[in-house]
């Protein structure tokens, strides 16, 4: 595993600056965001300029893991989902160009404002149709790419769990979609003491299918902190991550900048286990 970063922890909009700073702070890799561009992360128009951008990236020693395309998938509005479809092909075209072999994509809510946020909705059949009819349609464009989804289970999401992740899997069949694997999403504070059998059942469920890990991380509030700051056992979730057979990138996220040099450190010696 190597240590990786959001790139939009870093409020930067030029890939040189960005890239500098996250090999600076100690990461070898990041799921990058087109808003270190200047742009929206699911632009409305062709990102343009992102061969050299590539090129940043390689002569800084910073691999691009992934791309972030997330949209709201589950949104309610058919008419909102259908202009997101068509902004979601530049993702993949950007994805493609710089070497991205996975993209990263979340769920989303019934929650028209705010996809983070929980809907009781979101246990609908026809909100679970409507984000399977859309991720459907985005395996078949990133297929087309060559490129890989990644799916991560949110607790506010329709895919809000190990189980719903296994069962969208199962349903769609699709050899190209896989896992972003996050235990903090997994584990709320009042489960803690049991987080290492949640974990050791997510791990069952999804490890043959992981393709990205988050170590984020979290305190007895919910509040997100940097990694190794919070409630998460997080060198158990790394073990676990090995036993299942993964050995990608381990991304942290959720921190201010300003931690990324501490989170880095963190994040080296959890690779190291």
């Amino acid at each position: 595993m190597i240590p990786a970063i959001f790139s939009r922890t870093y409020p930067l909009s030029t890939a040189e600056a960005t890239f500098a700073a996250v090999k600076a702070d100690g990461f070898g890799a990041v799921q990058f965001n087109l808003s270190n561009l200047g742009l929206s992360p699911v632009p409305e128009t062709a990102a343009e300029g992102l061969e050299a951008v590539r090129e940043q990236a390689t002569k800084a020693g910073v691999v691009i893991s992934a791309l972030s395309g997330t949209w709201n998938m589950a949104h309610p509005d058919p008419a909102y989902r259908a202009t997101m479809r068509g902004r979601f092909e530049w993702v993949l075209q950007a994805a493609k160009t710089l070497g991205a072999p996975i993209v990263t994509l979340c769920t989303g809510s019934r929650d028209a404002g705010n996809m983070w946020a929980h809907h009781p909705k979101n246990t609908s059949a026809a909100a679970w149709a409507d984000m399977a009819r859309e991720l459907s349609h985005a395996l078949d464009r990133a297929d087309h790419y060559g490129l890989r989804l990644g799916i991560e289970p949110e607790p506010a999401n329709v895919i809000c769990d190990a189980f719903a992740a296994r069962r969208i899997l199962d349903q769609l069949q699709a050899p190209h979609l896989g896992i972003v694997l996050d235990a903090a999403n997994l584990i709320a504070p009042e489960q803690a003491v049991h987080q290492q059998a949640i974990l050791d059942h997510a791990l069952d469920l999804l490890g043959a299918d992981l393709l990205l890990a988050h170590a984020k991380d979290h305190d007895a509030f919910g509040r997100v902190t940097a990694p190794g700051d919070g409630m998460i056992d997080l060198p158990a979730f790394v073990r676990g991550l090995r036993q299942a057979g993964y050995n990608g990138p381990l991304i942290g996220h959720g921190f201010d900048s300003s931690d990324a040099p501490r989170a880095a450190r963190v994040l080296h010696d959890l690779c190291r286990i």
